[in-house]
C-alpha cells in the first residue's frame, strides 16, 4: 500500500538514541510466546535491531575498517600496537575473533528480525486502531529492510563474487533462517538463491515503506530506515549481480527522488568554519546521507578513528597511516584530501610526519564531550549511487560512457574547488577512473576488499618508509581464498550442522 509516510516512522530511532544498546534480545527475552503482544512491544523490538547495528562488529567498526585494511590502502606503522595485524597481513584464520563478531553480530540481528515476524501478524490481527495498523506496517517496512541488510554484508563479506544467475546457483551462498521459532537446517544455500532471499526482502521493505509520488517528507540525513534505503540497497545489489541495467534504474530512483543532495565542498551553508562536505564529517549532518547510524553522547558505538590517531592529547601514535598511492590520487583541486587527511609528526620514536586520516576525528559534540574518534557511520550516501550509476553505465558499453562521465563529473563539481571540463570516459581507463574514484569517495568506509573481488584484481603494496616488514611490500593475485573471509569454525563445528567451508578456510 502506497501512503504518505507518518512521523512515527522516526520514533524507534528517536528512542534508540535514549536506548542501551539491546545486544541479547531476543535470546535473553521473555518466553517467545509472550514477548511480543503489542504495537508497543514491536516498537522497543524494533528498536534494538537499530541498537543492534550500533555494535563495534558492525559499522562502527570491524565491518567498516577490516575489508580496506586488508587490502591496499593503509600500511602500519614501526610501533604499532598490532591491532588487526593479522588482517593486515592477511593472515585470516577461521577462529580469528573479528571475524566471528562481524558473522555472529549479522545473524544475531537476523534473528531479532525474524522474531518480530513470526509475531507481528498476532498483533496486527489484535488491532483495531488505524494508526497502529499503519505503525506496524512501517515496523514491517524496516524489519524486512534490516534483514536484507545483515544478509546484503554476509554476502559481501563470506561468498565469492556474484558473476552470473547460471554460476551462483552453484556457487555456496549463506545459511538462510527466515523464522526464529521454526527450526531450519544449518546448511548453505546456492549463492543465487541468498540473494534472491535478500531482493525478497526488499520487496517487501518497499512495500511497506513506499512514498506517494507528492511526499514531501525529508529523508535525508535520517537515522531510521526509508525507501531511500531501500532503493540504495537494490541498486548496491544490482551492481554487485552485474545486473547493470537494474543497478542504472534503482541507483536513479535515488538520485532522481530529490531527497538527496551532494554535500558542496565548495559552500558554507552550516559553518563558517567548515565547507559542507567537511561538515558531513565533523558533525555528521548532510543532506547526502540516506541513512546513518545514530548516536548519541549518551549512547554511541565504537572509535572508527582511534587507529588512524590514537591522539592522547600529546602526541599521535596511529596504528595506521594512508597508501601513498592514495593520497598520490587526489588532484590539487580535490577539496576531500583536507577533510580526509592532515599532516602531522608522530609520537613515535622515529618521527614519522606524514598524512594522517582524520575522517573518523570524531564528532564535535562528542570531542566536546571528552569523547574522541567517534563518528556516526554512514552506509548509504548520495555518493554513492553516482558511482554505482557510473560503473553501471560503463559496463553497459561504449554507448553509455558519456552517461558515466557525466556521474563521474556531477560528483567532482561537489568536491573540487574547481571542475571545469568533462570527465572522459573510454574502454581503456573507465576501471581505473572508477576504481580510483570509489577509493577517493570512499576511503575507509569498507568497500574496497568487496571491489577487488568483484573485479578480479590483486593488489601490491609498495614499501613505504617507517612501516612494518613484511607486511608493507605483500601482493596478494586476484581472486586468492581471503577476498573470501572463512566461516567460524564454531559453526563449522555446530551440532547438527552441514555448512560446507569457504576456500579460506582450508
Amino acid at each position: 500500500m502506497i501512503r504518505k509516510i507518518k512521523l512515527y516512522i522516526s520514533l524507534a530511532a528517536v528512542v534508540l538514541s535514549s536506548t542501551a544498546c539491546l545486544d541479547k534480545y531476543p535470546e535473553n527475552a521473555i518466553l517467545q510466546g509472550d514477548a511480543i503482544k503489542t504495537v508497543e512491544d514491536v516498537d522497543q523490538a524494533v528498536i534494538g535491531i537499530y541498537a543492534g547495528f550500533k555494535t563495534t562488529a558492525l559499522y562502527s567498526g570491524y565491518l567498516t575498517l577490516l575489508p580496506d585494511i586488508q587490502t591496499d590502502l593503509v600500511y602500519a606503522v614501526q610501533g604499532y600496537t598490532n591491532v588487526y595485524g593479522n588482517i593486515w597481513r592477511n593472515e585470516i584464520l577461521a577462529t580469528n575473533p573479528e571475524i566471528e563478531d562481524v558473522y555472529g553480530t549479522l545473524y544475531t540481528i537476523i534473528g531479532r528480525c525474524n522474531f518480530i515476524l513470526d509475531n507481528v501478524d498476532q498483533v496486527e490481527a489484535g488491532t483495531t486502531d488505524d494508526t497502529k495498523l499503519e505503525r506496524l506496517e512501517n515496523y514491517k517496512g524496516e524489519v524486512y529492510f534490516a534483514r536484507a541488510l545483515a544478509y546484503s554484508e554476509l554476502l559481501k563479506c563470506f561468498c565469492k563474487a556474484y558473476e552470473s544467475d547460471e554460476q551462483a546457483a552453484n556457487e555456496l551462498g549463506l545459511v538462510l533462517k527466515s523464522s526464529y521459532v521454526n527450526p531450519q537446517p544449518l546448511k548453505r544455500a546456492s549463492l543465487k538463491d541468498s540473494y534472491q532471499f535478500v531482493m525478497n526482502d526488499l520487496e517487501k521493505a518497499t512495500e511497506y515503506l513506499a512514498l506517494d509520488e507528492d511526499d514531501n517528507t525529508t529523508l535525508y540525513n535520517a537515522g531510521y530506515f526509508s525507501i531511500g534505503t531501500v532503493n540504495s540497497l537494490y541498486a548496491r545489489l544490482y551492481l554487485y549481480m552485474r545486473k547493470w541495467d537494474k543497478a542504472v534504474e534503482y541507483s536513479s530512483k535515488v538520485i532522481d527522488s530529490k531527497k538527496y543532495y551532494l554535500a558542496d565542498a565548495t559552500k558554507k551553508n552550516y559553518s563558517t568554519t567548515y565547507n559542507d562536505f567537511q561538515y558531513m564529517w565533523q558533525y555528521d549532518d548532510a543532506t547526502e546521507i540516506i541513512w546513518k547510524v545514530k548516536f548519541e553522547v549518551t549512547s554511541y558505538g565504537g572509535a572508527l578513528g582511534s587507529i588512524f590517531l590514537n591522539y592522547d592529547y600529546t602526541s599521535y601514535r596511529p596504528d595506521y597511516v594512508p597508501a601513498q598511492w592514495v593520497l598520490n590520487a587526489y588532484a590539487s583541486a580535490d577539496l576531500r584530501y583536507n577533510a580526509y587527511f592532515a599532516n602531522a609528526t608522530t609520537g613515535y620514536s622515529h618521527g614519522l610526519t606524514c598524512p594522517l586520516l582524520i575522517k573518523y576525528a570524531g564528532n564535535q559534540n562528542f570531542i566536546a564531550k571528552q569523547i574522541l574518534f567517534v563518528n556516526m557511520p554512514k552506509p548509504f550516501r548520495l555518493a554513492e549511487q553516482y558511482l554505482i550509476r557510473a560503473e553501471a553505465y560503463c559496463q553497459m558499453g561504449a554507448a553509455y560512457y558519456g552517461k558515466a562521465g557525466k556521474d563521474i563529473s556531477t560528483l567532482r563539481i561537489s568536491r573540487y574547488s574547481s571542475y571545469g571540463g568533462a570527465t572522459n570516459i573510454t574502454k581503456d581507463n573507465w576501471l581505473k577512473t572508477i576504481s580510483e574514484e570509489r577509493v577517493k569517495e570512499l576511503y575507509m568506509e569498507g568497500f574496497r576488499l568487496n571491489d577487488l573481488k568483484r573485479w578480479h584484481e590483486g593488489f601490491e603494496r609498495k614499501e613505504q618508509k617507517l612501516t612494518v616488514s613484511p607486511g608493507n611490500k605483500l601482493k596478494v593475485d586476484k581472486d586468492a581464498p581471503y577476498f573470501v573471509w572463512p566461516i567460524p569454525q564454531h559453526e563449522l563445528e555446530a551440532p547438527g550442522a552441514d555448512i560446507e567451508p569457504n576456500d579460506s578456510n582450508k
